[in-house]
């Protein structure tokens, strides 16, 4: 049977590693004949998305420490080259511009994610990468040495091939399991995907009175035996029942259920600075109603709930009727609101995927894969999740253009 279409290389996603594996393919071998197939009828249309359409890139941090999943320890080796320095080289020869915000994250300096698009697609297309795209791929096979990629419309053969098709995280911008579906075919274990930078669901009384309210705190996951995990800082979004924001997303990658989060509402002050505020404000307040207490210093339902959980139901006694006894609690409340967890939100809120191929069957120094020769491996079908700040376009990206080099 003679094939409609034959490449040297066919890379299964049009994405940010499969274009960047594209071009750094042909920058290594101008001779080398590649078609990228996605499923969209538009390539990088999750990038597009990101860093709220500004695209942030990377991070003057990028290293293994951001970043969870079996691949973690190899991809050290990868980091080591594709450092900060070494990934916004690659882009500056490419036509692209970045500067940093004072978080370290790295965003073109258009601060459009369109402009990191251009430059990949543009950087494709010149050396001839043919890009297919409102492709939906029917089943992939390796027969005597060959990969054959049939779609509705069109069958492909190749000698490499190369998967960069993404994970379930946003499925509206595209996100399904094909390739770990694919993979698993080939023989890989796959670690299953599980949402990450999302929404933590806690169980709580309260939060449907928070739904909508935002503050700015410090957050501290913790197991089930109170050991920190990890804490982060910034703005916390309460909904009706989960806990948003960046800084939870972060903690997210992270989260397992009956794990408790705990939230320092005020965390520039000690508990001893916030008795102090606290007894002032009994004094400025004392014949208004203890509901009045947090005034010029929490939202008002904010600090309800802070009442709430401290255990004080009786709001129409004056703050100048708290007790002693009832003054630490608020304050102990207010340094550590703790909320316990149930689970992380669903991939619909997603902006990544935790699972993927495991690490011990990628070979970390070209991405290609330990179990099918010319197989190569790369972006989020790597069981490696990053924190949010750029992490993980940073490994798209650097996996891509190692697997290219290596075609």
């Amino acid at each position: 049977m003679a094939y409609e279409k034959y490449y040297n290389v066919v890379i299964i996603g049009g994405g940010a590693s499969g274009l960047m594996c594209a071009v750094s393919a042909k920058q290594h071998n101008k001779n080398i004949n590649i078609a990228i197939i996605e499923k969209n009828n538009r390539v990088c249309k999750k990038l597009l998305s990101t860093g709220n359409g500004r695209c942030n890139l990377t991070n003057t941090k990028a290293c293994a420490d951001y970043y969870v999943g079996s691949f973690k320890e190899q991809s050290k080796k990868l980091f080591k080259r594709f450092d900060t320095e070494y990934l916004l080289k690659i882009f500056e020869d490419l036509g692209l511009i970045c500067n940093s915000d004072s978080e370290g994250r790295f965003y073109p300096i258009s601060k459009q994610a369109s402009s990191v698009l251009d430059v990949l697609r543009f950087a494709a297309e010149r050396p001839g990468v043919d890009i297919y795209c409102s492709e939906s791929i029917k089943s992939i096979k390796k027969t005597n040495g060959k990969f054959t990629v049939t779609t509705q419309a069109t069958q492909f053969a190749s000698d490499k091939l190369v998967i960069a098709c993404g994970s379930k995280a946003a499925p509206k911008l595209g996100g399904t399991a094909s390739a770990v579906d694919y993979l698993k075919n080939f023989g890989h274990k796959i670690n299953s995907f599980s949402p990450a930078l999302c929404p933590i669901i806690v169980k709580s009384n309260l939060l449907k009175s928070l739904k909508g309210i935002r503050a700015a705190g410090k957050v501290t996951l913790c197991d089930n035996n109170d050991k920190v995990i990890k804490s982060e800082t910034g703005e916390i979004q309460f909904a009706e029942s989960a806990l948003s924001g960046i800084c939870v997303f972060n903690l997210s990658i992270y989260a397992k259920p009956n794990c408790k989060i705990s939230i320092d509402l005020l965390p520039d002050y000690s508990f001893k600075e916030l008795y102090k505020l606290i007894n002032k404000h009994i004094d400025l307040f004392s014949n208004l109603s203890c509901d009045n207490l947090f005034t010029g210093i929490l939202q008002k339902r904010l600090s309800i709930a802070v009442l709430k959980m401290s255990g004080i139901s009786d709001f129409a006694k004056n703050c100048s009727e708290l007790s002693e006894n009832e003054i630490k609690c608020i304050c102990r409340t207010v340094k550590n609101m703790t909320f316990c967890v149930e689970g992380n939100g669903d991939f619909s809120n997603a902006q990544c995927a935790i699972g993927g191929v495991i690490g011990k069957e990628i070979n970390e120094s070209t991405m290609e894969s330990k179990i099918v020769n010319n197989l190569y491996i790369c972006g989020e079908a790597v069981d490696l999740c990053g924190e949010c700040g750029g992490y993980n376009l940073h490994f798209a990206f650097s996996s891509g253009y190692l697997a290219g080099e290596n075609l």
